[in-house]
């Protein structure tokens, strides 16, 4: 019997937020469901390569514990090469629920897929989890997981034997030293820049001695105290949890007491939990389902939440972040307005929803595309060569050569012209459960038709179809313009270009003209540095300098602009030029450029910085 879609069995090709593409429309899921109200949490997870990442994920997900070689992360990988090499290059996602203390995996006997998962956790809390990569090769993955899903908390992973030399492989426990490189530290360094709430999870304590353990922990400590975090240090008992199906209550009681200190300080970045585990022997292992039960969510998103209304009023009404795409089975065609219409006009994207809300009938836009006339010269993010691709490491002369010669190559983004192409929503699926809504901040799958091309005139008097739709990319975003942009025939922004604040004073080292690569929300795109220069600049965001309705003229006793609304910071400005496509790039979001900072050799040494002007 083939394997139910959606069930532990099926192919691992599938993503968490896929369809589940039927073989006929009348096996459909109907959505029921208006929206989802269940508490919904983002959370990656995140380190250096074989610090236990994956294992942990497959322990939390499936409730079972390893064997010491990786069995509990097999369901979880999808290539070949990493069954074999056992490194995880791609993000693999899991879904586990909890209520009332109850945990909800593929270890109850009740739970064949994620839409049991949502049966039992009505009422409750669903955690949604991101695996990603953790060597420098594999970076673009680190930082897909990290910076593109925009997760609510990170669990950084780093070995308890992370400072032991002589595994069974011969190399450093955690494959640290590559080149001489501690990527425990580059990775606990980058969240540290990235400002992100944060879980550090000390793994394998079962290898360790308490040596090891303690230098290991001096490092963490040492580190977070200098970013002037507060850690919180959570220990396991020595017990052993081998059928974990429910939270044990002490340690509820242990996570309660730090749960509640992260929410008096009013910060999620101020307080970091640390949790010492083993997958092998279990310990820990409730304290890390406590934690993910009990976390702090963030405030919902909103379209004000990076800048005011003053500096930024073109704000869609809805904003769709795309990092996936998927083709429509041909009998989801039949769902569209228009049965004539051409199959290949749907398809499916994937990703989150920054702020909004998402329904099955709305009209939306989708881009930037290039325009007709510019795309056959143009190569899209996922087209260009890769290093990553290729098996090199970044460090690699040949890969080195090979990213430059591509980008050198690349036209300049202001030369084509950013195109959005209508569509409607056919269907909507949170966290792969078919619904009519999907919400601010909740993950999920929108399948999409796009409006038939319109027909165009040729030279001889005889109507040609346009064309077909331009291929569908990774960080495009999927929008509802909002009324003002509707009544003024307003367009999204296609940005060509950008200016971004670091404070960091590495930035300065950028040299005008080189090549980088930056990251903002799901783009990752080339860019060539054209200006860099030091600059003064309001760092608070949400400042009401100009945007509060009185005015700053309306002077009086009662009115007194707090003087905090005027802190002012120094910072290096440097602008950007985008590099063969344009890109939806919000103001006031966080940037990323990995080719600078303190140069460790890491591949994940880079300024942190926010954008503050967008060139279209």
């Amino acid at each position: 019997m083939a394997p139910e879609l959606g069930s532990r069995d099926a192919p691992v090709e599938l993503g968490p937020w896929e369809p589940y593409p039927p073989p006929g429309l009348a096996e459909t899921p109907v959505a029921t469901n208006g929206t989802l109200a269940t508490q919904q949490l983002r959370v990656t997870l995140t380190g250096p390569t074989t610090s236990g990442k994956s294992t942990l994920l497959g322990t939390l997900s499936t409730g079972t514990l390893d064997n010491g070689q990786g069995s509990s992360r097999l369901n979880l990988l999808k290539h070949r090469h990493e069954l074999a090499t056992g490194v995880t290059s791609s993000v693999a996602q899991e879904l586990v629920g909890y209520r009332d203390n109850n945990i909800f995996n593929y270890s109850h006997d009740g739970i064949e897929s994620w839409i049991d998962i949502h049966d039992f956790t009505k009422d409750g809390r669903l955690v949604f989890l991101l695996d990603s990569g953790g060597h420098p090769r594999y970076r673009r993955t680190i930082l897909r997981g990290i910076v593109g899903w925009a997760a609510d908390w990170t669990l950084l992973c780093i070995g308890a034997d992370d400072m032991e030399a002589g595994s069974e492989s011969g190399h450093s426990a955690s494959s640290d030293d590559i080149s001489g490189v501690d990527l425990s530290k580059a990775h606990l360094d980058l969240c540290l820049n990235l400002d992100l709430p944060l879980v550090v999870v000390i793994t394998k304590l079962d290898l360790a001695n308490r040596s090891a353990l303690q230098r290991t922990l001096g490092k963490v400590l040492s580190s977070l105290k200098a970013a002037g975090r507060r850690p919180k240090i959570l220990q396991p008992d020595q017990s052993s949890n081998h059928d974990l199906t429910e939270i044990p209550g002490k340690d509820i009681d242990s996570v309660g007491a730090v749960i509640s200190a992260i929410n008096e300080a009013g910060n999620l970045q101020s307080i970091v939990p640390i949790v010492l585990t083993s997958a092998v022997k279990g310990r820990g292992i409730g304290l890390i389902h406590a934690l993910l039960q009990g976390l702090p969510l963030p405030p919902p998103p909103t379209s004000r939440d990076y800048i005011g209304h003053a500096l930024n009023p073109e704000q869609p009404a809805s904003l769709f972040h795309i990092e996936d795409r998927y083709s429509l089975p041909a009998a989801f065609g039949s769902l569209t307005p228009n049965p004539a219409q051409p199959m290949d006009m749907g398809t499916v994207v994937a990703g989150y929803l920054r702020f909004g809300s998402l329904s099955v009938g709305d009209k939306v836009v989708i881009g930037p595309f290039p325009s007709s006339e510019d795309s056959p010269r143009v190569q899209t993010p996922d087209d260009r060569a890769s290093p990553a691709n290729l098996g090199l490491s970044i460090s690699h002369p040949s890969a080195v050569e090979l990213g430059r010669s591509a980008m050198r190559n690349a036209v300049s983004a202001s030369t084509i012209k950013g195109e959005w192409h209508s569509a409607t929503i056919v269907s909507v699926r949170n966290l792969r459960l078919p619904v009519q809504t999907l919400d601010a901040g909740q993950v999920g799958s929108i399948g999409i038709v796009f409006d038939p091309p319109k027909e165009e005139p040729s030279s001889d008097g005889l109507e040609r179809s346009a064309g077909s739709i331009p291929k569908l990319r990774k960080g495009m975003v999927l929008a509802i313009p909002s009324k003002h942009m509707i009544d003024t025939g307003l367009s999204l922004q296609a940005a060509s270009g950008l200016t971004a604040v670091f404070t960091n004073e590495d930035a300065a080292s950028l040299t005008v003209g080189s090549l980088v690569n930056i990251f903002v929300a799901s783009v990752r795109a080339a860019a060539r540095v054209l200006d860099v220069t030091r600059s003064s600049f309001n760092d608070d965001p949400n400042s009401t300098i100009a945007d509060e309705d009185d005015g700053i003229f309306n002077f009086n006793e009662q009115n007194d602009v707090n003087d905090a609304q005027f802190k002012v910071a120094t910072g290096v400005e440097v602008q950007l030029e985008l590099l063969a496509s344009r890109e939806w790039i919000e103001l006031g979001s966080r940037i990323v450029i990995l080719e600078g900072g303190s140069k460790d050799k890491s591949g994940l040494e880079g300024l942190v910085g926010k954008v503050v002007e967008i060139v279209d």
